[in-house]
């Protein structure tokens, strides 16, 4: 379920709220959980050392409070890790990388820097650390998480066949099928560059919301994902700068 603050109109900035995901919810419960079990201890480690003079009875009641508030949360963490990769569709954690490049009627865009003390700028599993690659990092509920669409949900943007909103350090750049483009009426398009063995080929990606990215940990093998406003095209001359660097060393040809 997707909540909309805003619309954009004439310069306004669109602001997509997302329901937090199962893993989001679950990660945010443990780390609080945590955190008050944490708050237990503390207030029972006072305790302890403002009644000098305990007796028996104090004592095993204290040190019986310490093993419960322990135990109750290693079960809880040990619980929620396991409930998720029990609903997990892998099975348990993944570590998938796509790289990828935007491109604004030729002129390239970059998407927004990490803020504060976050080296990243999206959730904890999907999210990309200022280096024009995808991350999927952790339990994936269903494979919408490992979508294209669902990485610029996470950025703060969106991509559709007619629309594509970008946050960028100046704010959140927005296209639309139709807006003029040196000259003529752009489209949003997106190319994928895959790979098989030491060959790889590029197609023009009709559904670029719901495309699954490769689960690979390298790029190449991972995908090359090209997103252009520009022109309508079949193929586009842009290349991800990890696969032009196989390609230079001979480890890499075109089909």
């Amino acid at each position: 379920m997707k909540f909309f603050e805003v619309l954009a109109h004439e310069g306004e900035e669109v602001l997509e709220k997302i329901a937090p995901a199962l893993d989001q919810v679950v990660r945010t419960n443990s780390i609080n959980f945590t955190l008050w079990a944490l708050l237990l201890m503390g207030i029972l480690t006072v305790i302890s050392i403002l009644l000098k003079q305990k007796s028996e009875g104090i004592k095993y009641l204290l040190f019986g409070g310490f093993i419960v508030v322990a135990m109750v949360n290693t079960i809880y963490l040990s619980g929620s890790t396991i409930y998720l990769n029990q609903k997990s569709q892998t099975g348990g954690p993944v570590h998938w990388h796509a790289d990828f490049e935007i491109w604004n009627c030729n002129q390239k865009v970059e998407v927004k820097d990490p803020e504060g003390f976050s080296n990243k700028v999206g959730s904890e599993v999907v999210h990309e650390h200022n280096d024009e690659r995808i991350h999927i990092e952790g339990v994936i509920i269903d494979d919408h998480d490992a979508s294209l669409g669902h990485f610029f949900d996470s950025l703060g943007g969106q991509l559709h066949k007619d629309h594509l909103a970008i946050p960028t350090e100046n704010g959140l750049l927005e296209l639309e099928n139709g807006q003029i483009c040196n000259g003529q009426k752009g489209l949003i398009q997106v190319f994928v560059y895959t790979t098989e063995g030491n060959n790889f080929s590029q197609n023009k990606i009709d559904d670029p919301e719901n495309y699954i990215i490769a689960s690979q940990l390298q790029v190449p093998p991972g995908d090359c994902i090209i997103i252009e406003f520009d022109t309508e095209k079949e193929k586009t001359e842009k290349l991800c700068s990890q696969y032009q660097v196989k390609i230079e060393k001979g480890e890499l040809h075109g089909n």
